[in-house]
């Protein structure tokens, strides 16, 4: 079995940076029950797609094998600086970035030092990899449909069994995208429109019910509440797993009105 463990996970850093906010807690802890559950399922490599890291002409593929420093997040700095320390496996990567030519799309290493990785992948590699598990991590191109992002992260997949490894698929990104545009009472914090905060609840509830309910959803959903980027963090999640049984929310809540959720899914 190749793909041991998938999750949808908040790319947000506020849980992370005031795991103490009350609003913010559930996310916290629901990454915390993610963790467990990811280092339980003892993958060698972890296959992470970030809507935040956006790529424009080809398909980018971070290849340096260790990425070390501190990275300030332009939104959220306020409330702190998050640490760098991500390990990246290179053969795979480069295994991923030949198999791109195999599904049409021309892609690009990227290494070099002080590289401005992303704060979902900061993220998402700080409070999910306890493990410390190297990373495949596969750019957001925003020419890149939702099909299209399932064939890579299928491809990738595929690469990795050639290897002979073992991995997690990780997709990371919010749900409804309306942030509040004034300054708020951090321990309020709630989703902004009532409406969103319902199209959230069903949408997570389609994903517990498994991958053909969400690809049913999953259009109206991100068409509605301006959902982040689309959903593409799901596609990579469906074209990484192949489907999915059912999914577990380990956690759900409002990143300053926007709404994001930490999901483990339930392997078909």
């Amino acid at each position: 079995m190749t793909v041991v463990s998938a999750f949808l996970v908040t790319g947000s850093p506020l849980p992370m940076l005031r795991p103490d906010n009350p609003a913010w807690a559930p996310l916290a802890q629901g990454y915390a029950r993610a963790a467990e559950a990811l280092s339980a399922s003892k993958p060698d490599a972890i296959l992470l797609y970030s809507t935040q890291w956006i790529a424009v002409l080809d398909q980018l593929w971070q290849t340096r094998p260790h990425s070390l420093g501190t990275h300030v997040d332009e939104n959220w700095y306020e409330f702190g600086d998050l640490p760098v320390d991500i390990r990246v496996d290179v053969p795979l990567a480069k295994a991923c970035i030949d198999g791109c030519a195999s599904i049409g799309v021309s892609a690009k290493p990227v290494d070099y030092q002080d590289f401005p990785i992303d704060t979902g992948t900061i993220v998402a590699d700080t409070m999910l990899n306890t493990l410390r598990v190297p990373l495949v991590i596969a750019a957001n191109n925003v020419y890149h449909d939702f099909a299209s992002t399932e064939r890579m992260a299928a491809m990738a997949v595929a690469v990795a069994a050639g290897q002979g490894k073992r991995v997690a698929v990780v997709g990371v990104g919010g749900l409804s995208g309306a942030y509040f545009d004034r300054s708020i009472d951090i321990a309020t914090d709630h989703v902004r429109h009532p409406a969103d905060d319902a199209a959230n609840r069903a949408f997570l509830d389609a994903l517990c019910a498994g991958s053909d309910a969400a690809r049913a959803a999953v259009g109206a959903f991100a068409s509605a509440t301006k959902a982040d980027m689309g959903m593409k963090h799901l596609a990579w999640v469906l074209g990484g797993t192949g489907g999915f049984s059912g999914a577990k929310v380990h956690g759900y809540g409002a990143t300053y009105g926007a709404g994001a959720a930490v999901v483990e899914f339930v392997l078909a």
